[in-house]
């Protein structure tokens, strides 16, 4: 049963009917967008349900329904944003695949040289071994730099690894994302939307792995010798802390804040067997503002949001069989909103990266294990 708090929220956020204007009927652009051209408009999308939250910030938020991938709402999705570490779904995407959970590893200097400055860090000390299992609950639960940097060695190091996540991105038809570090800290032109967000988490929970780690709460991480200190997740949705509710039926996925994009967070929740993916970037409201909106839109898309109509698609990996309406190009997702450019993010950045056609075979050539089917400021970062 949700308690007070929950009940305190849904009534500040106003559940009973939505104030937010709806788009205009024509594009903004002739474009057509992956996920369907009503995707590419600005302002809410939204068909065949009312009630939807009143006082959302966040300047792009999607609902979607994990199963069919039905798009049932939206808000600005696919405007380039600063990611933060919600872009660890996508380096999960990409190298969870890549080892054994009880391989070990001995951490050098050399794979923690570079994390920036300000960085989340789970506390990997070199001269330590790790199972790759503890470097995931790193970076899953603490969304530890220090964690992705040594992986991303074990893995070839970070410009291979970078590689790699922006191939991931164009098979996964994720063409609003532009990848610069693979940790998701704030770097000039490192971008990606609600939908591309969305679409990575999607993709993610398909894996068995993926889903453990994204909805662990606790864990021993290793300290030297044989001891041990506890990590928490820092999902506060999912752990329920620092004054927010954990939501009923919660999965994961991932949260992250830059002190470029603020607050992101993309969430999934089970109820009555279905599950829904939410995804909110950029609210005004604050640290926990950003829990607040994702909940009230869980609420809705659990709610009212039963009755809604498709708004659009989230896409299947090029490589798993999936196809776009038209062919995609990185002009035709950057012109899906006419007013964005200067919306983007405060560096003003646009567009992802040129050679879709080089990354997309790269794309295939790593693209490696079956995935187990689940049921279904300042600088510092997480």
């Amino acid at each position: 049963m949700r308690d007070s708090t929950r009940l305190s929220r849904r009534a500040a956020l106003g559940l009973a009917a939505a104030a937010v204007p709806l788009a205009a009927a024509a594009p903004a652009s002739a474009a057509t967008t992956i996920g369907g051209e009503r995707l590419a408009r600005t302002g809410v999308q939204v068909s065949g349900a009312s009630g939807l939250p009143r006082g959302l910030t966040a300047r792009s938020w999607l609902v979607a329904d994990h199963d069919s991938g039905e798009v049932l709402a939206s808000y600005n999705a696919h405007r380039r944003l600063a990611p933060a570490s919600t872009l660890k779904m996508l380096f999960a995407d990409t190298v969870l695949e890549k080892f054994e959970r009880a391989e070990k590893h001995t951490v050098t200097a050399a794979d923690l040289a570079g994390i920036p400055s300000g960085s989340s860090l789970v506390g990997i000390q070199a001269g330590i071994t790790y199972t790759v299992e503890e470097l995931w609950l790193g970076v899953f639960l603490r969304s530890g730099n220090d964690a992705v940097h040594v992986l991303s060695h074990m893995n070839g190091g970070l410009d291979e690894t970078v590689a790699q996540m922006q191939a991931r991105a164009e098979d996964l038809q994720a063409l609003d994302t532009k990848v610069v570090s693979p940790d998701g800290f704030d770097h000039e032109g490192q971008l990606s939307s609600a939908y591309d967000l969305t679409l990575f988490a999607r993709h993610g929970l398909a894996d068995t792995d993926f889903r453990a780690y994204c909805s662990t709460k606790t864990a021993d991480f290793p300290a030297g010798g044989k001891k041990t200190f506890q990590i928490q997740n820092t999902d506060r949705l999912l752990t329920g802390a620092y004054g927010v509710a954990a939501y009923d039926g919660l999965i994961g996925v991932k949260n992250g804040y830059t002190s470029n994009a603020g607050n992101t967070f993309t969430g999934a929740a089970t109820r009555d067997g279905r599950t829904l993916l939410v995804t909110v970037l950029h609210p005004e409201s604050g640290g926990s503002g950003v829990y607040e909106e994702t909940a009230a839109l869980l609420d809705w898309g659990f709610g009212k949001g039963a009755d809604a109509k498709s708004v659009g698609t989230l896409v299947e990996p090029l490589s798993e069989g999936g196809g776009a309406s038209v062919t995609p190009t990185r002009k035709g997702a950057a012109g899906a909103s006419a007013s964005s450019k200067a919306e983007q993010s405060s560096w003003g950045m646009a567009g992802g990266a040129g050679g879709a056609v080089v990354l997309l075979a790269g794309a295939l050539a790593v693209r490696g294990r079956s995935r187990g089917r689940g049921s279904g400021g300042g600088s510092h970062r997480r």
